[in-house]
């Protein structure tokens, strides 16, 4: 039988920076994250792979953000060669997008990868947006929607599993996450005519979400991204009708940081520099789980990043809520493994 800290491990994604996903791996780690660094030549990363899959005591999600254009990890593959950004491929038609999404996931199986946090499915709306851009599809939610259909089967059909990103759509930003926490301040029947209309699409046949660091008014008035709200998941959860895994967009993102937490504590200081304690770290996954996320991505293994599995393990074993929430969330999780990896 699973013990509770394994659940726990299961909910998590991490990368090779740091070196601690070796020993987290064999204590149930979720899965692992790779970059453009990681992957030198095609050999090297299967032998990188083949190591992972044989140090880990439960089958992980081997995972890439593989979209084309500006979002690539595989350069140091293809010498120059580029897949075309979601917007160029599309514009080229329905029969080159399915084409490509089928080299690209042949390509990533070849390797040994399972998930690919792909399609994008924001609305790009706001022209001066600075992180989606050409990585969304189009303007149009609807031309959205169709793309993410053909993205995903195709996907799925070639043993790849699809991830949509990033809810409830990032496409009227005007910050970039990676370095703050953008705000979207619409009314929420907007929200669902736009930017959630393609994630409402797609809520009953995909089978894993990203949750952005964005802070949406329509669902929290605190600054309380997304990634972190029990409001925003409680809609995807209940009035979407998603039933497979959330997870959140990588947690080192500044984005993941200024939260409410930091204003709770009636810090002066800025919440991002705040946010650099190891206590404000737990804290922020901790709120996650809470909130009903069920896996996280950080970007890294260091040794900061495993003291937050093992401070919320321990803390798991006197707090029967957050037992609840880890048992939850280890079974949305396993039943996506017994579909694909088992």
């Amino acid at each position: 039988m699973t013990d509770l800290k394994t659940k726990l491990y299961q909910m998590f994604i991490l990368g090779t920076e740091g070196g601690g996903y070796e020993k987290a791996l064999s204590k149930g780690l979720g899965g692992m994250i790779f970059f453009t660094k990681d992957i030198q030549n095609a050999e090297q990363f299967r032998h990188l792979i083949s190591s992972i899959k044989s140090k880990a005591i439960i089958p992980p999600f081997l995972s890439i953000d593989q979209e084309g254009g500006r979002v690539e990890r595989t350069e140091n593959i293809h010498n120059g060669k580029k897949y075309l950004s979601a917007k160029f491929a599309f514009e080229k038609g329905e029969d080159f997008l399915r084409s490509q999404t089928r080299e690209i996931a042949q390509e990533l199986k070849s390797y040994g990868l399972n998930l690919n946090f792909a399609p994008c499915i924001d609305v790009n709306t706001n022209p001066n947006n600075p992180i989606i851009g050409e990585r969304a599809f189009s303007n149009n939610p609807d031309e959205v929607i169709k793309c993410e259909k053909i993205v995903s089967e195709t996907y799925r059909g070639n043993g790849i599993i699809p991830c949509v990103k990033h809810f409830p759509g990032h496409g009227d930003a005007d910050a970039d996450s990676h370095l703050t926490l953008p705000e979207i301040d619409l009314p929420l029947d907007e929200m669902e005519q736009t930017h959630i209309k393609p994630f409402a699409a797609c809520a009953k046949t995909i089978e894993m979400v990203m949750a952005a660091h964005l802070h949406c008014t329509c669902f929290e008035h605190d600054v309380i991204p997304t990634s972190l709200s029990k409001n925003a998941i409680y809609y995807l959860r209940n009035k979407l009708g998603f039933d497979g895994v959330i997870i959140s967009d990588d947690m080192i993102m500044a984005g993941a940081c200024a939260t409410h937490v930091a204003l709770q504590h009636n810090l002066c200081q800025d919440l991002v520099s705040h946010s650099n304690s190891l206590a404000q770290k737990i804290e922020t996954c901790e709120m996650g789980i809470r909130a009903g996320l069920n896996m996280f991505i950080y970007r890294n293994s260091a040794p900061e990043t495993i003291e937050i599995i093992e401070t919320i393990a321990q803390k798991a074993l006197q707090d029967e809520q957050l037992q609840k929430a880890i048992e939850y969330s280890y079974e949305k999780i396993n039943n996506l493994k017994k579909k694909y990896l088992f």
